[in-house]
């Protein structure tokens, strides 16, 4: 038995008002929706790919790729927008090579963009994986980037 097959039957009578949560069980439990998630949700609840597509895509709490072994959260709130997370955020994108929302080629780094991290006395601030990064500059990236990918390296040894 499949792992959406497994959530589904958790839910007495799955229906399409069961969409949100099972989705949100599937992702809990691969880390993301794929494609072959969608459609056996589909199947099982008699929706069309498309609807399902469109309710996930409506709310950002659901991603459709697997993210990095570090994931960079940048604070946009108010007091970080002040204290300059727009340029962070363009130095962490530059240094990845990616844009926000995405994952690098070697798996190591995700970008995620969050509204507050609930931190701003210490703005502007990041979080890898829920390390917080308090009173960030653009210059403190790559090696704070750096430290990461060290320990990815010394990891595998």
């Amino acid at each position: 038995m499949s792992v959406v097959e497994n959530i589904i039957k958790q839910h007495s009578n799955p229906g399409r008002d069961s969409l949100i949560p099972i989705l949100q069980a599937v992702q809990e439990h691969e880390g993301f929706i794929s494609r072959e998630s969608v459609i056996e949700i589909g199947k099982a609840l008699d929706l069309p790919a498309s609807k399902i597509y469109g309710v996930a895509t409506f709310y950002n709490q659901f991603r459709f790729s697997p993210h990095g072994k570090w994931v960079v959260q940048v604070c946009r709130g108010t007091a970080c927008h002040v204290k300059g997370s727009a340029a962070l955020l363009s130095r962490i994108e530059r240094e990845l090579g990616i844009s926000a929302g995405g994952t690098t080629r070697d798996g190591l780094f995700s970008i995620e963009v969050v509204a507050c991290i609930g931190a701003c006395g210490l703005a502007p601030v990041i979080a890898v994986n829920g390390n917080f990064h308090a009173k960030v500059s653009p210059d403190d990236v790559p090696e704070i980037l750096r430290n990461y990918r060290n320990q990815t390296v010394e990891g595998t040894k």
